[in-house]
């Protein structure tokens, strides 16, 4: 049975090369293939169901359906679709490989590149409170309505790039920086709603977490300012708080990071920045 060309319908950013298991590949008017990092929107239909592997994702009242492309992500994915009428499909998803930007920086205090066990503990028991608020699996669709730059700046960081400090690699960047000024406003990319405000991470200083609805999130990291309070509904637009240096930060900046569930994903790409 052939994919219907409408199978995957859009995607913010990029949306890869789309084949059967056995049968040729589907015509869609949409980009060849979708990088890694990237967030995909597809179309089931009204009624269906779909799997990515033996993973059923959210399908919203229009059919729509979402997932992120990790960054070390090979693919291809293999996504199952059932149509309303029963039908079932089954299609491949190819992923663009990036080439990730490396640094090394010697010299570093070591205990700034390996905290003492009290500190530790705190990061990890922080860390683990902003990863609890990414499991939401919201029904609504806030996502579907595209993103807008947060601040906008000159770019002083980006998602991906991985640094070395004396010897020891580092978790890569996870997210997208804007160098601003200390107080400069920032506003929600998407509408959602607040699932995590805190103002002294110390790892991250003020952070501010936006669910955009089916595991989609926006965090924002070393905000100096935080106008908003968990529960709280906003949207496109509207300021939630200012930019800073709080937390471990080594000048003023905006840090916009993207997630689906616990993929961490490219800001960059929703808001123009190819990969």
């Amino acid at each position: 049975m052939s994919c219907s060309p409408r199978l995957l319908k859009y995607a913010i950013v990029w949306l890869a090369g789309v084949t059967l298991l056995a049968g040729p590949a589907l015509a869609i008017d949409l980009a060849a293939q979708v990088p890694q990092g990237g967030l995909l929107i597809g179309q089931a239909g009204v009624g269906g169901r779909v799997w990515l592997e033996q993973r059923e994702l959210r399908v919203d009242s229009q059919g729509r359906f979402v997932l992120g492309v990790g960054r070390d992500e090979q693919g291809p994915l293999r996504l199952t679709i059932q149509h309303a009428d029963g039908r079932r499909e089954r299609c491949q998803v190819a992923v663009l490989p990036r080439d990730w930007p490396t640094e090394r920086v010697d010299g570093v205090p070591q205990p700034t590149v390996t905290p003492p066990p009290a500190i530790a503990e705190r990061i990890a028991r922080e860390q683990a409170l902003v990863a609890r608020a990414r499991e939401r699996d919201d029904p609504r669709s806030d996502f579907a309505a595209g993103f807008d730059w947060p601040v906008k700046g000159r770019v002083s960081g980006r998602f991906g790039s991985q640094r070395i400090y004396n010897g020891t690699p580092k978790a890569p960047h996870s997210g997208l920086d804007v160098a601003v000024p200390t107080g400069t406003p920032l506003r929600a990319p998407a509408a959602g709603v607040v699932t995590f405000a805190a103002p002294d991470l110390y790892l991250t200083g003020g952070t501010v977490l936006i669910d955009h609805g089916h595991g989609v999130s926006s965090v924002f990291l070393h905000l100096s300012r935080i106008d908003v309070k968990v529960g709280q509904r906003i949207v496109k637009g509207e300021v939630f708080g200012a930019a800073g240096a709080t937390g471990r930060a080594t000048g003023p900046h905006m840090h916009w990071g993207l997630n689906w569930f616990d993929v961490r994903l490219d800001p960059g790409l929703l808001v123009g920045i190819g990969p």
